[in-house]
């Protein structure tokens, strides 16, 4: 393996190329003037507002006051709707739809004020992040006389620049309104084979929109060979680029030699996802990266792989890099960065004054927490060996690193002790069905699937979290930090195919064995015991957990299971994509699926805890599960929380709450 370079810390990639000017400190204060800006609330993506209007005394009456249904928008209906839309100057913002229209609608009333769409052909359908991706962008150009701008990314990787008044194209941004980006890039992109795109919504940050990429999930790529997911940063008034990190580093450029054998010339993605952060006082973008081409199989890039699995610090004006943490070296399990760094300035025990921290949430479960300006962990992170694999021509990194603080915030690896057991003969079927796959600790390798061995390793995370894109939430009065997480358990085992890939291993099933023989269920119940989905406080000034609650109603499937009659089985929580929404006393979030409600009623609900303890306060019936987070404002003189649902057959709409009057 190659050494790190530049390393202060054992796990830091730190090499700081500036000095960070001392200036008064000022923390990320949530979204401000009752209104919802920014996807995260803020460009430091808290998600955080100090309303109070709505309360642990009266959540519990909220009405649905208006609901903005998206079946029309796109040539069919959209199951899977994401958006967290913003709120300015009394209009709701959001993408909607399978085309990825951006709608305006009333924040009283939610009637529509424009429409925006774009009809892209042949390279929209072939895009690999569709659907109406998770909402889009305000940029505020009052103070040059103009009206406001909406900016957002379409599914076939354009970034567009509408008038946020009118819904116009801006005819000065780009080209009539358009930039192309696969355009650009300091590489030839095909715009129907490329597979780029991108869920995410761009980031304003002054004169700068910051740009990530996403590709095709890599499980099984047909090729070593990918496009590679460098992100730039364009002029916010002419869309022109100003510039661009190449987070696979080229041949004269530092972390290249993290990439052994001449393998960053072909290999692809390690793009930025998920949302990204900005401190504007300090001048830093913070980009959290992904893996590098093949999620399960690295025996094609040896090394390091810099800056994949990172948390790189960027110039604002000009891309430069100014420090990186690599959270994984040499990833083989799928868990890249999935959400926003979450900025916040905390009186940290020890330390003298407010220190500006990144809090930085992942799928293993850990929340990384450094100083913002300088990279240094907040506290100790050990590099521990690890073992090595037995997957031809795979080389792991000797180490990975160990946060010492906080604790993991939900289950890290697999052993007997994580398996059900409900009852006796239920345990006895999961310790059958568990012996044949590996199991062990965090990091434990896949394995090569074998019929007459391990058919693969049970990993805990699983390859989509602990946390995923909805990411985590701050109180930057408190400094206390809120998280989502859930428990599901996936078996890693590779296979060799060369009709699908001319890569030595692809993620794949041991050949000949029934999928019932290698089902991580147990008649119809998840394999590992519950809480399933759960939300916990960690408290960053000592970086202990204050609490943890199971979150989401216990399934049908479980509490009328007949093997389970009489047994007493406490709230399950859900396994899902959910986001956090912090006020001034609560902690709101919705449940990710559907149950029988007693009232006999079908449906979900938007829950409400108290912020300091965890106990439920309230609880808001939802016709169907949250598929996107929750975010609230005030209008004229009413505080309203909006989410947007979807799933189980019924199309994505936003539903607005607020108090009777």
């Amino acid at each position: 393996m190659t050494s790190r370079q530049c390393s202060l810390w054992p796990t830091m990639g730190v090499c700081l190329l500036f000095a960070v000017a001392v200036s008064s400190a000022h923390a990320q204060q949530g979204a401000q003037r009752g209104e919802w800006r920014h996807y995260g609330g803020d460009e430091g993506n808290t998600r955080y507002s100090p309303l109070d209007q709505i309360n642990a005394d009266n959540f519990s009456d909220l009405g649905l006051v208006w609901r903005m249904k998206t079946d029309n928008f796109g040539p069919e209906p959209e199951y899977n709707f994401q958006s967290t839309p913003l709120m300015v100057g009394g209009v709701v913002y959001s993408t909607v739809g399978t085309r990825r229209s951006v709608v305006a609608v009333d924040a009283g009333t939610g009637e529509y004020l424009w429409m925006h769409r774009l009809d892209e052909g042949e390279r929209g359908s072939a895009a690999p992040r569709r659907l109406s991706g998770r909402g889009l962008a305000y940029r505020d150009d009052t103070a040059s006389g103009g009206r406001g701008q909406i900016i957002y990314v379409t599914p076939g990787y354009r970034m567009v620049a509408l008038d946020a008044v009118t819904g116009q194209r801006i005819p000065g941004f780009g080209v009539d309104g358009i930039v192309d980006l696969m355009q650009n890039m300091d590489q030839d992109i095909d715009p129907l084979s490329g597979e780029i795109g991108l869920h995410a919504t761009p980031l304003v940050a002054g004169n700068t929109i910051i740009i990530g990429a996403a590709h095709v999930s890599g499980g099984a790529p047909e090729s070593m060979r990918n496009t590679k997911g460098y992100v730039r940063g364009f002029d916010a008034d002419s869309g022109a680029r100003k510039w661009i990190f190449h987070t696979i580093p080229g041949g004269d450029e530092f972390g290249n030699d993290t990439w052994l054998n001449d393998s960053w010339r072909y290999t692809g993605n390690t793009g930025v996802w998920d949302q990204i952060s900005v401190d504007l006082e300090l001048g830093i973008v913070y980009l959290p990266t992904e893996m590098p081409t093949n999620d399960y199989y690295g025996g094609h890039r040896h090394g390091d792989n810099l800056f994949s699995d990172s948390i790189v610090a960027v110039d604002l004006e000009t891309g430069e890099r100014l420090w990186h943490f690599q959270a994984i070296h040499h990833d083989v399990w799928d868990w890249d960065f999935p959400c926003a760094p979450v900025l916040v300035d905390v009186a940290i025990e020890g330390r003298p004054g407010l220190t500006k921290v990144i809090a930085q949430p992942s799928k293993q479960s850990w929340l990384y927490v450094l100083d913002r300006e300088t990279g240094e962990p907040i506290w100790p992170i050990e590099e521990r060996p690890m073992p090595a694999s037995d997957v031809p021509g795979e080389l792991l990194a000797l180490t990975q690193p160990f946060p010492s603080k906080p604790p993991a915030y939900d289950r890290q690896g697999v052993s007997v002790d994580d398996l059900i057991d409900f009852t006796p003969e239920l345990r006895a079927e999961a310790l059958e069905r568990a012996s044949r796959f590996g199991m062990g600790p965090i990091f434990t390798p896949p394995v090569v699937a074998d019929p007459d061995g391990q058919y693969g390793t049970l990993m805990l995370p699983s390859t989509g979290g602990g946390t995923n894109w909805p990411g985590g939430s701050v109180d930057p009065e408190t400094g206390i930090f809120y998280q989502y997480s859930f428990t599901q358990v996936v078996s890693l085992g590779l296979v060799h195919d060369a009709e699908r890939s001319d890569m030595n291993f692809i993620r794949g099933n041991p050949a000949g064995v029934p999928a019932p023989e290698r089902d991580l269920t147990i008649r119809g119940l998840p394999l590992v015991k519950p809480p399933w989905g759960r939300i916990t406080a960690i408290d960053l000034k000592t970086g202990d957990i204050l609490w943890q609650v199971a979150h989401g109603e216990t399934p049908d499937n479980v509490r009328e299971h007949p093997d389970l009659q009489g047994v007493d089985i406490p709230r399950t929580g859900r396994i899902g994509r959910v986001g956090t929404l912090i006020t001034q006393t609560l902690v709101i979030a919705g449940e990710p699926g559907t149950f029988m409600t007693p009232s006999g009623e079908q449906g979900a609900m938007l829950r409400a805890y108290d912020k300091q303890t965890g106990a439920e306060v309230g609880e808001v019936f939802m016709p169907v599960g949250v598929s996107g987070s929750p975010m609230t404002y005030m209008h004229e003189g009413a505080q309203y929380i909006v989410v947007a649902t979807s799933g189980g057959g019924v199309a994505g709409e936003l539903l607005a709450f607020r108090l009777p009057e």
